[in-house]
C-alpha cells in the first residue's frame, strides 16, 4: 500500500531498529516506546487488520505463523530484558497495517532507557 509506513518500513524507504525479520514478517522498535523494548511485529505484506490473515496453513503468511511469531519475540524479550512481565496489545486503529505490540514491563525502573534504541535493538538481534 503506497501510503502506509509500515509497507514503507518493509520497503526500507523508512529506517527502524529491527529485532526480528524473516521472509513474512517484521518487529522493530516502537518510536515512541511506552517502556524499554516495546517492540511491534508487522507482517511485511499489508493487512489492514489481524484477523485478516488467512487462517489456514495453506497461504503464508497466515494467522498461526503470526501468532507463533509473536511468541517467539516474546521469547526474546522475556530472555534478553528479563521484565517482570509482557503486555500484548493489538489495537490497530493508529495505523492501518495490522501490527502487535510487545511492551516489557518492570516493577521497579527497568534496566533500560527507552529511548536508548540502538542499545536495545543490539541486545535483541
Amino acid at each position: 500500500m503506497q501510503d502506509c509506513v509500515f509497507c514503507k518500513i518493509v520497503a526500507g524507504e523508512i529506517p527502524c531498529y529491527k529485532v526480528f525479520e524473516n521472509r513474512n514478517f517484521l518487529a522493530f522498535l516502537d518510536i515512541k516506546p511506552q517502556g524499554a523494548g516495546h517492540t511491534l511485529l508487522i507482517p511485511k505484506k499489508h493487512f489492514r487488520w489481524v484477523w485478516d490473515l488467512p487462517a489456514g496453513r495453506q497461504v503464508s503468511p497466515n494467522y498461526n505463523e503470526y501468532f507463533e511469531t509473536v511468541r517467539d519475540i516474546y521469547e526474546v524479550l522475556r530472555n534478553k530484558l528479563s521484565p517482570d512481565w509482557i503486555e500484548l496489545r493489538i489495537l490497530g486503529m493508529d495505523i492501518p497495517h495490522t501490527h502487535i505490540h510487545l511492551i516489557p514491563h518492570w516493577n521497579k525502573k527497568p534496566p533500560y532507557n527507552p529511548a536508548d534504541f540502538e542499545q536495545i535493538a543490539k541486545l535483541l538481534v
